[in-house]
């Protein structure tokens, strides 16, 4: 059932095609013409919530519907962002007249539904990574893509976090030459692992979390595909939490098409009240002309509190010791929210509504990340290197 606020906004038309709209003012001054969005928000967990604060905020958007399979959920972020109506039934909220454009925030293993009712319906779609947790249900949502012409894009945050802009703008101008290799490794505690894991078993943190930096190396390597993975692996404290099959740290080495190696490394296993709130992590890029390197570690920003501190995604975890700014989506500042999840969700929303051009990923690329991610646990699994493109 559809539960309506006091409350209503403007009718939308929730069929377009995102372009640039503009006219020309008596002094021949372009003017961007803004198109009138109408939000679903499906999944009100917490990136559910934060981008739909976002959303709530942006000019262009004049209606917000939240849904989640706990009604409650949806019922309270609805009041929180003012969203004009809420419900436990995400097609009904995906389906609504005033919707036309709809984020899926939902569980990992649960984004193929949604996704898909909203191509049915010609609705543009932002999804969390990963885009699905198989290849199959990848490949099921791209050709749906393919088949509807309907714009998809895909949350890998990091993109959007400014230190990455920054670095893609010095590839795209050629200062580091030709891309000859890099790393990257990212730390966090046990806890966050296990969140992950009791959501689904199958969103690991090589496919949930160091996926971020596959898709990194993927964007910033733009216009070579990977073609082998070798990695390895141990397990210790994920194994005996009840995960047997997930490692508590994992390294592997990546090799692209031009010869370009990069290796990869990933462990969510450290102890409980390890002070990164998300991502504490370390990026380097080789090339024929220079170096970067990047320390997204946040050890500069160190912060100790008897009050203690909440994590951005645990709910009742509290650390006393914190890495300022390592958690992964962003921050709360004087009544703002700062950071990566704020200027993707920004960016998708002024693509749609201006036709501005964005750098969230795209499904196939998204499809890529996760091939990935699987061949490295596939490589761990069976100690072999792994061929891409992966059997199927």
């Amino acid at each position: 059932m559809l539960w309506r606020q006091a409350h209503s906004r403007a009718s939308l038309k929730h069929q377009f095609t995102p372009r640039q709209q503009s006219r020309s003012a008596a002094s021949g001054e372009q003017i961007i013409e803004r198109k009138s969005l109408g939000l679903a928000v499906i999944g009100s967990g917490r990136i559910g919530g934060l981008r739909a604060q976002l959303a709530a905020g942006h000019p262009a958007v004049n209606f917000i519907a939240t849904s989640d399979q706990d009604p409650k959920k949806a019922e309270a972020l609805a009041k929180k962002v003012g969203a004009a109506v809420h419900s436990g039934d995400n097609d009904a909220i995906i389906a609504h007249p005033e919707v036309n454009a709809v984020i899926v925030s939902t569980s990992e293993g649960e984004h193929l539904a949604p996704i898909l009712k909203a191509l049915e319906l010609g609705k543009p779609v932002l999804v969390e990574k990963p885009i699905a947790l198989s290849l199959a249900d990848a490949d099921r949502v791209i050709r749906t893509i393919e088949k509807s012409g309907v714009p998809v894009h895909v949350g890998y945050s990091r993109r959007y976090k400014e230190r990455y802009q920054i670095a893609k703008e010095q590839i795209v101008q050629g200062r580091l030459g030709r891309l000859t290799g890099g790393a990257a490794r990212v730390f966090n505690s046990r806890s966050q692992a296990l969140g992950m894991l009791q959501r689904n078993p199958h969103a690991t943190p090589v496919v949930d979390a160091l996926t971020y930096y596959v898709d990194l190396m993927n964007w910033f390597h733009e216009g070579h595909h990977l073609v082998e993975v070798y990695a390895r692996g141990q397990k210790g404290v994920l194994r005996d939490a009840g995960y047997p099959g997930v490692e508590d740290i994992s390294y592997a080495i990546l090799t692209y098409s031009d010869g370009a190696v990069i290796n990869l490394g990933i462990s969510y296993a450290l102890p409980e009240k390890y002070p990164a709130l998300g991502h504490a992590a370390r990026v380097e890029l080789v090339g024929t002309d220079g170096v970067m390197i990047l320390d997204d570690d946040h050890t500069d920003q160190l912060m100790y509190t008897e009050k203690g501190i909440p994590h951005v995604y645990l709910p009742d975890h509290n650390v006393n010791m914190v890495f300022l700014q390592s958690g992964t989506p962003g921050d709360w500042a004087l009544g703002e929210f700062w950071g990566p999840i704020a200027n993707e969700t920004r960016a998708w929303l002024d693509h749609l509504a201006m036709g501005k051009p964005c750098t969230l990923a795209k499904p196939r690329e998204a499809r890529h990340n996760l091939e990935v991610t699987l061949a490295i646990e596939h490589s761990m699994a069976t100690g072999r290197p792994v061929s891409l493109p992966l059997a199927q």
